[in-house]
């Protein structure tokens, strides 16, 4: 299956968190999306490995994502070395997506930064026809992504481009809140950390605000371009605050 947009991310919940309103948009367009996680979340104080897999595959139905996967690298000591790119570049090529989605280049957990270096460089390397992958016995076709973004993550980045998602901020809710072994949720119980807060989701609303009010809308979420500019036919469909 070709995945127009696709989104890679070091942890389960790094893509509900930060850009799965923009997701769920492109699913309303007719689009096809999927998320590939890098590792399975396992240093994480709360939960574990099988509930984290199972809330991953909650999110992906409230997303209705056509394809979500896991490389199973090591959580917190995966390297941007061949091991690592490999695999990268072999899911690049086997959904041939058009859009690709990465972690914030800078960001509070050194994994972000990591992975999304990770993933640039094996957007790069994906459309080389001298490094030969395979996917179920078959060599894989070279494929390069059309572009490259990253979301904004933990620190307040300043985007370059903000995208509206009021009509799907509810559904990007409801995709963190199945993390419930995460994030605050009533009656679980577990070890008290940065995330784990009341006001950690609060937090997230309010950036989501804040981002919207610059382009005049309810909801936003922004993204950083990743080397060469973004290029517009024309000024049509831009969204601008009611004043300039």
């Amino acid at each position: 299956m070709k995945i127009n947009l696709l989104a890679f991310a070091a942890h389960p919940d790094d893509v509900e968190l930060s850009c799965s309103g923009t997701l769920a948009l492109h699913k309303r367009k007719g689009d096809t999306i999927g998320i590939v996680d890098l590792t399975r979340g396992e240093l994480g104080s709360r939960g574990s490995v099988e509930t984290r897999k199972e809330e991953a595959a909650k999110a992906a139905q409230i997303l209705q994502l056509d394809c979500r996967e896991n490389l199973g690298f090591k959580d917190g000591f995966f390297q941007h070395d061949e091991t690592h790119l490999m695999p990268v570049i072999r899911m690049i090529r086997k959904y041939k997506p058009d859009i690709i989605l990465a972690n914030a280049p800078s960001d509070r957990h050194p994994d972000h930064g990591r992975a999304a270096e990770l993933v640039r460089d094996a957007c790069f390397y994906s459309g080389l026809i001298k490094i030969e992958t395979e996917e179920e016995g078959e060599l894989q076709a070279p494929w390069r992504p059309g572009r490259l973004f990253h979301y904004i993550q933990d620190r307040d980045l300043e985007p370059h481009f903000i995208i509206d998602v009021s009509e799907t901020f509810a559904i990007k809710l409801e995709s963190i809140r199945a993390f419930s072994s995460q994030f605050f949720t009533p009656g679980i119980e577990g070890p008290a950390t940065y995330i784990s807060s009341p006001a950690f989701l609060e937090n997230l609303e309010s950036r989501s605000r804040i981002l919207g009010k610059q382009i005049g809308v309810t909801h936003g979420e922004g993204f950083l371009l990743s080397g060469q500019a973004l290029g517009l036919k024309d000024l049509s469909g831009i969204i601008l605050p009611e004043k300039v």
